[in-house]
């Protein structure tokens, strides 16, 4: 059976969707089958970090309806082995049944070795959809106090879901800050509670990756690109080294 994992942040801008993305894509490289799941209803932007904004996607509350068999999501034209199901735009969180997206996962783990799960920022009706149904939890925070303490916050509540295996993704490291203020790897975790998955430099690749329509991985093999492999090969348990700060 594939796992579920629910990508989260306390609050936007931490990056979550771009390592979503990343991650995601660093797994179908190493072989997996591995489905993209925008769970940000009414907004949805996975599919710019996927470098697919121009493509015609299926939402996920389509298939999960009966709409469309699982077998027409989207497959990615230049990852093999990934696929991606957007978000719709003309529903509300609200309005997603979660017995039926139970029911989806269901079949979406009989199919799949891993479903990433981009969960909308913060801790509202689409967060509790992602943590009531992942196996296990990805928290993506950046490296300042605030964002810190979200990080805390939502792996609290992700915990009240009966969630267990919670790991925290310290994203867009700026090295002068971290020297000047001499924080370590473990302060960070300390802060959090949490075990880390990986630390991702700020990158000005991400953007320009976007900007000229691509998925992050295929525009950049270092920085930020390098940290998803890394995070994709502990997912496996393959033992990586971390960036050091």
């Amino acid at each position: 059976m594939g796992q579920v994992l629910a990508v989260v942040s306390g609050k936007g801008g931490a990056g979550k969707t771009t390592l979503c993305a990343g991650i995601a894509a660093c797994l179908a490289d190493e072989g997996k089958k591995v489905l993209l799941m925008d769970l940000d209803v009414g907004l949805r932007n996975l599919d710019l970090s996927l470098g697919l904004g121009d493509e015609a996607a299926i939402p996920f509350t389509a298939v999960m309806r009966g709409e469309y068999p699982l077998s027409r999501a989207t497959a990615h034209p230049q990852i093999s082995g990934l696929s991606f199901l957007t978000a719709p735009v003309t529903e509300t969180p609200e309005s997603i049944d979660p017995a039926q997206f139970a029911a989806l996962l269901t079949e979406v783990r009989r199919t799949y070795d891993f479903c990433l799960l981009d969960a909308p920022a913060g801790i509202g009706p689409g967060f509790a959809l992602a943590a009531r149904s992942a196996d296990q939890a990805l928290v993506v925070c950046c490296g300042d106090p605030a964002s810190l303490r979200d990080g805390a916050r939502t792996a609290q509540l992700l915990e009240q879901f009966g969630l267990q295996e919670i790991r925290l993704v310290v994203n867009r490291i700026r090295r002068r800050f971290f020297r000047r203020t001499r924080a370590t790897v473990d302060d960070i975790m300390d802060a959090v509670g949490l075990p880390l998955l990986g630390i991702v430099p700020e990158d000005e690749a991400v953007p320009l990756a976007a900007a000229l329509g691509q998925p992050l991985t295929r525009y950049s093999r270092k920085g930020a690109a390098l940290a998803c492999r890394h995070m994709a090969l502990r997912l496996l348990g393959v033992r990586q080294p971390f960036v050091r700060i």
